[in-house]
């Protein structure tokens, strides 16, 4: 779904007009150039086995969250286009009721998006989620996973985030990603055998 998208973005400041060269490893090979409606950006493709990358955002709490916090526990970090909205509400209501699961195998789950942290505390209350949802309004976070880009809706190109899940494995590596995301059965997809 088109949840969440604009055209064009503003701000985009991760990465915008920084050379190949100058991209922190392993993302030098992993990136296309965009030049959308006159806005120019990078945007990034994690592949399997690439280290979680860096980033700083806020939990609802207050708290900041980084990549280095997560390192040490398989993590599931799911991006979604916005808070309260079907695709989105169904996709948390679906890791929510098995969530139980999640942490009986180990996993912490994160779902990331450009949402305020208020916005976030209303969904997490509205629909008892048990699990944290990080606030990233810079889209920073977004974009060094590649889960900010184009979209086409009604015809017209427009930026937005991309619903996307990574999990990683304890030491921070890529050992899954689902891009096409079926937002009712999403847990099934993630602990499938």
């Amino acid at each position: 779904d088109w949840e969440g998208a604009s055209s064009p973005p503003n701000p985009l400041p991760s990465f915008r007009n920084q050379h190949r060269s100058s991209l922190p490893n392993p993302y030098k090979h992993n990136i296309l150039n965009y030049n959308i409606i006159n806005y120019s950006f990078i945007f990034i493709m994690l592949t399997i086995g690439d280290k979680m990358p860096t980033f700083s955002v806020a939990a609802p709490n207050g708290n900041i969250v980084t990549n280095e916090q997560l390192t040490g526990k398989k993590t599931v970090i799911y991006f979604y286009p916005k808070d309260s909205t079907p695709g989105c509400t169904a996709e948390a209501c679906n890791l929510r009721d098995n969530y139980q699961r999640f942490l009986s195998e180990g996993y912490q789950v994160y779902g990331v998006s450009k949402d305020s942290q208020k916005s976030h505390q209303n969904f997490i209350a509205k629909y008892e989620l048990p699990f944290p949802l990080l606030s990233d309004p810079t889209t920073e976070m977004l974009q060094a996973f590649g889960a900010w880009g184009e979209k086409k809706m009604c015809g017209k190109t427009c930026v937005g985030t991309l619903r996307k899940t990574f999990v990683f494995n304890e030491e921070g590596v890529l050992v899954q990603l689902i891009e096409k995301v079926d937002t009712k059965n999403h847990a099934a997809q993630l602990l499938a055998e």
